[in-house]
């Protein structure tokens, strides 16, 4: 018998497409037919798309195939193959009827009904009230009336439509891109229409001829547009004037190189960056070029190499001190009534680089390391006023001391100023070069001092400016420092009681200053403290901002490492000198207590060989004592450490200073914040970091630029930012390059020019 094989027949037709491991789709001109294991199973004419939907909800529910492999082989996505499925069911085969698309009624909103709604409101109703008498959600009520319901005079003001939506509302925001009532920045109120995210003016004119070097700096071209990312940036310009900063850097650099990106884009891009919290140049990376651009008044930001590059030509000019000084000044010019206290007090830049940096000691972490030391001065608020670079190992006594040309310079040459500083800055021949040079002391007394009785001492109170009354345990008396050169120098000193019990001694010059203000004033030294840990959490403070380094200076004196050594070699040899004391005193005592025994004939000798070791000991206390009298305490560093460098302090000069404006800036829209919003205390500074990343519509008219927010997180956020913008406007501040005035508003605030 001859068996003959015969093959295999498909299960699919072969121009099925496959549905899972069992089933496949065929479709043409006539319909579709669904096969399952070689059987047709569902089958549906050309143009009967419910049959197709059942077909494909059916595959599904019955698990032949997995959603997935269905939707693919029909051409639909898994949520549409999803509704089918919802909808078959809810309602079975009738739930895959294609229904109509599109609105599916008229608006419910008419005119009548919108004037139903007004005049219900004028009956004094609430929202949810005339939702129920005309069948209506409160948000089309909402709508209907607009955010100006309950504001003075709205019936009078009330011309836009009725059923124009509230940009504000969240529930409103879908409307709100539709007809333009502050989503897109017009369409109402005389507003202009102006066209949502818009791309920036192309420069590319002016690109070319900056590559060709013709070109000093790009002139500033706004692009109008609405709901423009970052326009909140903007609210700074008002209180950046004051700090100088611009101008400052156009007097310290008069001359930059051309190109498309000048001195005044550069330093505002920074600036920008600081106020977004992403101070360093590499924050160019994590915002869009031309989000930025638009604020900018150009196409795009400079990016991360063009900021670099920009820092390092201003950086090698090497007038970081010089810009320091100009912004001093323009600080004391704006806010005179702030440099009647001073506060001075050093900052350590931790650095964990490999570089052979000097070390000092870090307070904040109880450890010495490499860094770099800065002296700041800051005003009676502690905004910062001026920063300058300390020598290594100097102390605050001597910064002090150096910095008085630069203090009387900020004060002017007939103020008299109290200098407040800590411990740090204790030294008799301190305090008499301070005030022989015009100037007030309050600090710390340094110990030892003696305690005074409990009798002496009674309550005192003082009010900040603030309105907080502060309550103090004190007690006063006079005290004679004696001076290096001779002499004694009589300060007065008040005894403060401490919540712990202990006394802390308070020392000054004022002699009218009022005991408890001269505590409080102390205390409040802290608030530079605290300008340190929000700048570092903020500003970048001790950030690296450049790699660059130079060598240190070769003929400082350093302490000797040999001296140390020769120090530790004497307390070793004093210890061993003290061992072999006692190895002989025993090995006397032994010898006596044998002389004693019975038979030993009252007689013994001792060990020889401790005796030796004591010659021994003293002979090495005395060489290793005249070696550390022969060894020098300090020794130049180039014998030391030859490879020593310090980090190049003009490029941290510089973003010091941007850095520095940018809070004082930030300080100034928070005291202007504060009459108009409850929290301004705690919150002012969140709020401003939220202001300044909101969207908004730029406008020109005329020779103003109108800046229109959006509305922020909560109604109180936007009703103190609404204030804070009546109060910029009227400043009638002018954008840096242009002769444009900018007017600031709030969306759904009419009253706000």
């Amino acid at each position: 018998m001859v068996l003959v094989s015969q093959p295999v027949l498909p299960l699919l037709p072969a121009d099925a497409v496959p549905v899972g491991p069992l089933a496949g789709l065929v479709e043409d001109g006539d319909g579709g037919v669904v096969y399952v294991c070689g059987l047709v199973t569902f089958a549906f004419a050309a143009g009967d798309e419910l049959g197709r939907r059942l077909a494909a909800v059916q595959l599904v529910r019955s698990k032949i195939a997995s959603a997935v492999a269905v939707a693919a082989a029909f051409g639909v996505t898994t949520v549409t193959l999803w509704r089918w499925q919802r909808d078959f069911a809810a309602d079975g085969v009738a739930g895959l009827l294609a229904g109509k698309s599109g609105p599916k009624a008229a608006f419910k909103l008419t005119d009548a009904l919108a004037a139903r709604i007004r005049e219900l409101d004028g009956q004094g109703l609430s929202l949810t009230a005339i939702g129920q008498r005309t069948g209506l959600s409160t948000a089309t009520v909402r709508v209907a009336l607009g955010r100006r319901r309950g504001s003075a005079g709205w019936e009078a003001r009330h011309a836009a439509p009725a059923d124009r939506p509230d940009p504000g509302d969240p529930l409103e925001r879908a409307a709100d891109s539709a007809d333009g009532g502050g989503g897109n920045g017009g369409g109402g109120d005389g507003e202009p229409v102006l066209p949502v995210l818009p791309a920036p003016v192309p420069r590319s004119g002016e690109r070319a001829a900056a590559r060709a070097g013709e070109l000093v700096e790009a002139p500033v071209v706004f692009t109008e547009g609405a709901q423009l990312p970052l326009a909140g940036l903007l609210l700074i310009l008002p209180a950046v004037g004051p700090t100088g900063l611009l101008a400052a850097f156009e007097a310290t650099y008069p001359r930059v190189r051309n190109g498309f990106y000048g001195l005044r884009a550069t330093v505002l891009t920074l600036l920008f960056l600081a106020l977004l919290r992403d101070p360093r140049c590499e924050g160019a990376t994590r915002i869009r070029p031309a989000d930025l651009g638009r604020v900018l008044g150009l196409d795009r930001a400079p990016e991360v190499k063009t900021l670099r590059r920009k820092l390092s030509e201003l950086a090698a000019a090497g007038r970081g001190a010089q810009l320091q000084a100009a912004l001093a000044g323009a600080h004391a010019a704006a806010r005179p009534q702030a440099l009647g206290f001073l506060h001075v007090d050093g900052h350590v830049r931790v650095y964990s680089g490999r570089r052979e940096l000097p070390k000092t000691h870090i307070a904040r972490m109880h450890l010495a390391g490499h860094a770099t030391g800065e002296t700041w001065i800051a005003d009676a608020d502690a905004d910062p006023v001026l920063v300058v670079t300390a020598p290594p190992a100097a102390s605050l006594a001597a910064e002090l001391v150096r910095l008085l040309p630069e203090l009387r310079q900020i004060v002017g040459d007939q103020r008299r100023a109290t200098v407040i500083f800590d411990r740090g800055g204790w030294s008799a021949a301190t305090f008499a070069r301070l005030l022989g040079a015009g100037f007030d002391l309050l600090t710390y007394r340094k110990a030892p001092y003696d305690r005074l009785p409990e009798a002496a001492f009674g309550e005192h109170t003082f009010t900040d400016p603030d309105g907080v009354t502060h309550q103090y345990t004190l007690a006063e008396t006079n005290v004679a420092l004696p001076l290096p050169a001779g002499g004694s120098l009589r300060l007065r000193q008040i005894h403060r009681i401490a919540a712990d019990g202990a006394q802390v001694p308070v020392l000054t010059s004022r002699t009218d200053l009022p005991a408890a203000e001269a505590c409080w004033r102390l205390s409040a030294r802290w608030r530079q403290e605290n300008y340190f840990k929000y700048a570092r959490a903020h500003f970048a403070l001790d950030a690296l901002d450049s790699y660059a380094d130079l060598p240190d200076d070769g003929n400082r004196l350093v302490p000797n490492p040999d001296k140390q050594t020769a120090k530790a070699a004497v307390e070793g040899a004093r210890g061993a000198l003290t061992r072999a004391e006692s190895r002989l005193s025993a090995a006397i005592d032994d010898a006596a207590a044998r002389a004693r025994r019975p038979g030993s004939g009252g007689a013994a000798t001792v060990d020889p060989t401790a005796s030796r070791a004591l010659t021994a000991a003293r002979a090495e206390l005395e060489q290793a004592t005249t070696t550390s009298r022969d060894t020098a305490s300090h020794r130049p560093l180039r014998e030391v450490r030859p490879d020593a460098r310090l980090l190049d302090e003009q490029r941290k000069l510089l973003t010091h200073a941007i850095r520095m404006s940018a809070y004082n800036a930030e300080s100034t829209l928070a005291r202007m914040l504060t009459p108009h919003y409850r929290r301004a205390e705690d919150e002012a500074r969140a709020l401003l970091r939220e202001a300044m990343t909101l969207s908004g519509d730029l406008h020109l008219s005329g020779d103003t630029l109108h800046v229109r927010l959006d509305t922020a997180t909560a109604p109180r956020r936007s009703r103190a930012l609404h204030a804070l913008c009546h109060h910029l406007t009227a400043t009638e501040t002018t954008y840096p390059g242009t002769t444009y005035k900018i007017a600031y508003s709030m969306k759904n605030h009419p009253d706000t020019s």
